[in-house]
Formats: C-alpha cells, sequence, structure tokens
C-alpha cells in the first residue's frame, strides 16, 4: 500500500495463542469469545504481524515475531503456527531479502515481538537474521528488560537481543525519537512502562503500527486491556489519546497481533475499516 512516497506492507511470522482471559483481562469470556473464539485450553489465535517499511533511503522492518528460538514444548504451549509463512518467507513475497533490510524497529523486548531479530546457527554462534541492518529499543525499555520484576520476567528472554549488543547492532533510542525520515517512535505506555508504536508519515499521510498498545482490532474499547499490562490503568490513557488522535487525523492503523484484519481506519462512529496491506507469504498467498 502506498502512504505518500512510502510502501507499507504488513509482513507476518505466522500465528500462535495465549490465553484468552489474559488477553483481555477483566472482560468476561462470554463477551471477548464472540470474535474470538478459544479451544479447549482457552487459548485465542493470534496473529505475529510484524511491519515493512519502503522509503527512498531505507528499508524497515518494525518488530521481528518469534523467530526460531523455541522448543516443541514452547511450540506445544502457544501453538505456534508457521505452517503457511514466517516473517522471511513473507519478506519474500513483498520482494525483499533479509540482507536488504537497512533498519529494525523493536516496539518492546517480549520474546514475541523480537524473538525473530537473531538465531543461533549448528555450531551455537549467534548470527543475526539481517545481518546489514541496525536494531533500535528505546533505552529505557532496554534497561528494564535487564532487571525485569517478577511479574514480567516470563516475558523477556535475554538471549534474544543480547546478540545484538554483541555483534554491535543495538541502537538505544530516547524518547520520541525519528528513526529514519519520517518514520518516528511514539511513546505508549502501558502494556511496559516503555513501550513505542511507530508513527510513519509521508506526502500528508499517516499511519501508526499500534504493537501492544491496541493489539487486535477486539482491543479498540478503552477498557478492553490485556492482563499483560503492567499499567492497565495508563495502557487506557494512552488507547483513548492515540485512538481520539487516529480518528481525528485519519491515520492507518496497524494491529500486530489480529490473525485476521490486519489494518484499517476509524470512521467517524470509532468502527474499524478495513483495508488489505498484508504481503504475500512467499507461496502467492495473501492474509487480510
Amino acid at each position: 500500500m502506498r502512504l505518500g512516497e512510502f510502501e507499507l506492507s504488513v509482513v507476518s511470522d505466522g500465528t500462535f495463542a495465549l490465553d484468552g482471559g489474559s488477553m483481555f483481562g477483566i472482560i468476561p469470556k462470554v463477551l471477548w469469545e464472540k470474535t474470538n473464539p478459544a479451544d479447549d485450553r482457552n487459548r485465542i489465535r493470534l496473529g505475529l504481524n510484524c511491519m515493512l517499511i519502503r522509503t527512498p533511503s531505507d528499508t524497515i522492518v518494525v518488530d521481528t515475531g518469534l523467530g526460531s528460538f523455541y522448543d516443541e514444548k514452547f511450540a506445544s504451549i502457544y501453538k505456534v503456527d508457521k505452517s503457511t509463512t514466517d516473517l522471511l518467507r513473507s519478506l519474500r513475497g513483498a520482494g525483499v531479502e533479509a540482507d536488504e533490510v537497512t533498519k529494525v524497529i523493536l516496539t518492546h523486548l517480549h520474546f514475541d515481538h523480537c524473538g525473530g531479530s537473531c538465531s543461533r546457527d549448528e555450531g551455537g554462534s549467534s548470527k543475526l537474521t539481517f545481518p546489514r541492518a541496525t536494531y533500535h529499543v528505546d533505552r529505557e525499555e532496554l534497561a528494564y528488560a535487564r532487571q525485569p520484576d517478577p511479574r514480567s520476567r516470563a516475558s523477556y528472554l535475554c538471549e534474544l537481543w543480547e546478540p545484538l549488543e554483541e555483534h554491535g547492532r543495538l541502537v538505544p533510542t530516547s524518547g520520541e525519537e525519528e528513526v529514519a525520515d519520517g518514520v518516528s517512535l511514539m511513546a505508549t505506555p502501558g502494556h511496559t512502562r516503555n513501550h513505542r508504536s511507530v508513527l510513519i508519515r509521508s506526502g500528508g499521510e499517516t499511519a501508526c503500527f499500534l504493537a501492544d498498545l491496541v493489539p487486535t482490532p477486539s482491543h479498540l474499547r478503552t477498557h478492553y486491556v490485556m492482563a499483560y499490562d503492567v499499567l492497565p490503568v495508563v495502557a487506557m490513557e494512552t488507547k483513548e489519546r492515540v485512538l481520539r488522535q487516529a480518528r481525528e487525523e485519519g491515520w492507518l492503523l496497524i494491529f500486530e497481533h489480529s490473525p485476521d484484519v490486519c489494518a484499517g481506519y476509524l470512521n467517524d462512529e470509532g468502527s474499524l475499516e478495513p483495508v488489505d496491506i498484508a504481503a504475500g507469504d512467499g507461496n502467492g498467498g495473501r492474509a487480510r
């Protein structure tokens, strides 16, 4: 999809599943299961939607999904499914090879957002997924990931981002920094204290990669916040502010964890009007 001079695509790292109650916090199951049916273990299917931004000077990936760090037990618990696509296949479907990516933005350092940043070769040495890219993450988020509190510890796996430092490719950011011309970070605290969404502006148009501020269209209601959010009241306040601005200014919104509707615009009533900006899966397929 064209946005001014930029080309935007959602690129998928497959799907996984999380507990539906955790994804919707205090919202009763009888409400959230209408749009998010749960399996026999109360898990709901979620997307691993990353963002590809092509500008005249950069090829940028936002978040890297789960990658391949996990074992069979993890894959079973989280119902990981990469049978039809993964991040690199999806990028190839969009006409981009890994060594063409110049920058990677990590909205935060939970394993389902940075897991595909690097991998291990057969000898156990770390290998960057995007060897020519610099990887950008908020400085305070990085500091917190080094010493998370007990509630959040399971979400931060240092082996997923420490190799970026070892290779000298990790770039700490501060505040609402511009990472590339027209591509900037937006402070959206709530899910984590230093969570960032990504604003893309070109030709008078704006898109916003929401990350875990609004993980799916089912979370557009202000009080539909996750039990995973470390600051739920702050998350609600941030969401209300961002979505009001998005509606008033006509932003394109991109949802990181929706398994079907990945993007859309809010109409005057606050309802979502979907837009298909998904890249191919490398086999000619497309997902809405």
